[in-house]
């Protein structure tokens, strides 16, 4: 299996992963109680997050189905993986979260280091490859003689 369809597959399960993280703020009694989230102070906050956690599956979506996958946006989903791991882990450590509730952001930890392994590769293979238009060569001193 070659990188590059490993990165769409991880883009799609991590789409629906997102789809479902979206849905545990927006019923925080019944889906969020299970995985362990806090208690909400707003329905508006929940809501919002899950807008902003469904925008970044929409886009894991978006960018699984793209001839060329976008590495500006693999290493924004990356910034946003790691981050919602380093919260989770922070808040289970001062106590705000239960363990399982840490354990679900888990996943993302894994899908952070999956869009990195991917990036990481791509900008392998943008190092060895020279560039194919002139205009982006470096221009070469002629030396008079």
């Amino acid at each position: 299996m070659n990188r590059t369809l490993i990165m769409r597959i991880a883009l799609w399960i991590g789409a629906f992963f997102n789809f479902g993280a979206a849905l545990m703020f927006i019923f925080p009694v019944s889906l969020g109680q299970i995985a362990g989230l806090p208690a909400s102070g707003s329905l508006f906050y929940n809501w919002l997050l899950a807008l902003f956690i469904g925008l970044f599956g929409a886009a894991y979506a978006w960018l699984a189905r793209r001839p060329q996958i976008d590495r500006s946006l693999v290493g924004l989903a990356i910034i946003g993986k790691m981050g919602v791991f380093a919260v989770a882990l922070a808040s289970w450590l001062v106590g705000v979260i239960p363990f399982r509730g840490f354990v679900v952001a888990v996943g993302d930890l894994i899908f952070g280091i999956i869009f990195w392994w991917w990036l990481r590769g791509e900008l392998g293979v943008l190092r060895a490859t020279p560039p194919s238009n002139p205009a982006v060569e470096p221009k070469r001193k002629v030396m008079m003689q």
